[in-house]
């Protein structure tokens, strides 16, 4: 199991430590709401609140901030108006981008990231021309540092949790899975009392495009600018 892209592992890395901002929080507490407004506000017979919630704990949102994001989905007061929308364009060097976003406002939202691609030098993209290269997995990502496992100890725990493949950059680990499986490898991992920073689903690259030197500032300026937007809740690139 190789490792993959840098800037994936470093956008992670600085994500773990970005969580203890409330902007984060709010975008956590706008998932568990949807997740709650269209399959109910009980976790246990509704896997997407599980998840979200699980995350949420894992990425300590306080347990008051989890249930009023539960209550204001399944009660449909302000707030449960938000839809789930994605974006696809190209950055610097080409690379691809897939902009998911969670918003009351599309308006706002649409005029947001074409201000910040406008202004970073990216482009926006018809729908399909970016997803295509994408595939949907499962992503844990957890931290060496804090689990009692270690080295190639704690690598062969991931590979017998069924993870089709990880990354490595210092001490934290970013933990791939089937996307049917993300439940029962967290579920796994756990058996093994590993400490789990973040379980969700994302969009892998099935192919990567090589970024120049000299471009790679502006790769990077771009999606973190996108990523700190109020509305967008993740963002995807090929980039390598």
């Amino acid at each position: 199991m190789s490792g993959h892209s840098k800037w994936a592992t470093t956008k992670r890395k600085k994500a773990l430590i970005d969580a203890k901002r409330g902007k984060v929080f709010t975008k956590i507490a706008k998932l568990i709401t949807i997740a709650a407004r269209d399959g109910g506000g009980n976790p246990e017979m509704n896997p997407s609140l599980r998840m979200a919630v699980d995350n949420a704990r894992a990425q300590s949102l306080p347990k008051e901030n989890i249930e009023r994001a539960i209550q204001k989905g399944v009660g449909g007061g302000a707030g449960a108006n938000i839809e789930e929308i994605s974006y696809e364009s190209y950055g610097p060097g080409g690379v691809g981008i897939i902009i998911e976003c969670l918003t009351d406002n599309k308006n706002r939202t649409i005029a947001d990231i074409k201000a910040i691609l406008n202004k970073r030098g990216g482009t926006m993209a018809s729908q399909g021309s970016v997803s295509f290269n994408f595939q949907k997995r499962g992503e844990i990502i957890l931290d060496e540092s804090k689990n009692t496992l270690k080295g190639d100890d704690l690598e062969m725990a991931i590979v017998d949790a069924g993870a089709i493949d990880f990354e490595k950059d210092d001490s934290i680990y970013v933990v791939y899975t089937e996307f049917k499986d993300l439940n029962k490898v967290k579920v796994a991992l756990e058996a093994e009392n590993i400490i789990l920073d973040s379980i969700e689903h994302t969009m892998y690259p099935m192919s990567k495009v090589d970024i120049p030197e000299a471009k790679s500032d502006s790769l990077f300026n771009l999606l973190e600018s996108l990523d700190e937007l109020d509305d967008v809740s993740k963002v995807y690139s090929n980039g390598s």
